[in-house]
């Protein structure tokens, strides 16, 4: 199960697309609405086109994961001065019908499910597994609704070129180096959300959430009902890979976790098993993999230290900490 930390010496490794289909190119996509019924994240996609676009982005992200193994070899180096940081959510809603505008009460049902699942107080937190020794405690990070900024768009459905992002058509970043900013809107091509890893440009910075994958009431779609989309693409935010490492037996450079074939979608059955060296059994029930809401229930050990180094003195996301 112990996989080695191997330092990014190319970040372009990351490039396996994670979503159904996607274009940088267009705003918008033709359709207007698509139940997703497998779970597809963007983060590696858009990642990679940062790359092509910013060639410097791969030497920070490089640096920053230099850091992070430091910090993890160090653990004494990663004591959080006010024990728990506090991270302000704004949220940016774009909406073309009444109905992709979605409540308070819904955006309020995100930011508990964030708080249940990074203080391991969900109620499925003690479901038995293989990985109950591994599981995540309590995570010493909370989140607040900060601000809520609506904008009506005629856009129809939105892609992953960060145009919900930009004042023209959506929504510009509010204060992205102290505040978690999540846009909340229609994505096209069957795509729950994105989040832009440390490193790149504050103008981009933050998470985007399908309107249909946001928190657990109001307009939510099972599978993805469960506020589970969030968790995920802000354990991107914080540093987090997909446990499969985005290859065949790849790595998410985190030391406790297994190596998984690839990514497992719905509910795979107790004990599924890796075909990967050692056959370790997968952690499916990990945030970072791809089952549905109901399925996942978990952050571990390791993955914790590694989201907690960001917020480090020196590391790429400090400015939330102080």
């Amino acid at each position: 199960m112990k996989k080695s930390l191997v330092l990014l010496a190319g970040v372009v490794m990351f490039g396996l697309s994670c979503n159904k289909s996607t274009s940088n190119e267009d705003e918008s996509f033709q359709d207007e609405e698509i139940t997703a019924t497998k779970r597809s994240c963007s983060s590696d996609d858009v990642l990679q086109q940062q790359l092509k676009e910013d060639p410097t982005l791969g030497t920070r992200m490089n640096a920053i994961e230099e850091f992070t193994r430091r910090i993890i070899e160090s653990p004494d180096q990663n004591r959080l001065v006010n024990g728990v940081i506090e991270i302000p959510v704004v949220f940016n809603v774009l909406y073309k019908t009444t109905a992709q505008n979605v409540s308070q009460a819904q955006l309020q049902s995100q930011i508990d499910v964030l708080n249940e699942d990074f203080a391991a107080t969900n109620a499925d937190y003690n479901l038995t597994s293989t990985y109950n020794s591994v599981k995540s405690g309590n995570i010493a990070v909370r989140f607040v609704l900060d601000a809520v900024v609506r904008k009506q768009t005629n856009t129809t459905s939105w892609s992953t070129n960060n145009a919900m992002k930009k004042s023209a058509k959506g929504i510009a970043p509010t204060s992205p180096t102290t505040k978690l900013n999540i846009w909340v809107c229609n994505m096209g091509g069957g795509i729950l959300g994105y989040a832009q890893f440390p490193g790149g440009s504050s103008a981009t910075d933050g998470v985007v959430l399908d309107d249909n994958a946001t928190g657990r009431t109001g307009t939510v779609a099972a599978p993805f009902n469960k506020g589970r989309t969030a968790t995920h693409e802000v354990g991107h935010w914080m540093n987090l890979r997909h446990i499969w490492g985005d290859a065949t037996c790849g790595t998410d450079q985190v030391g406790d976790t297994p190596t998984h074939n690839t990514a497992n979608y719905g509910c795979p059955a107790s004990g599924h098993k890796s075909t990967c060296s050692g056959t370790p059994v997968e952690m499916t029930m990990n945030y970072m993999d791809y089952t549905d809401d109901a399925c996942m229930y978990m952050f571990s050990l390791g993955q914790e230290t590694r989201m907690l180094a960001v917020f480090a003195a020196g590391g790429p996301r400090n400015s939330f900490a102080q």
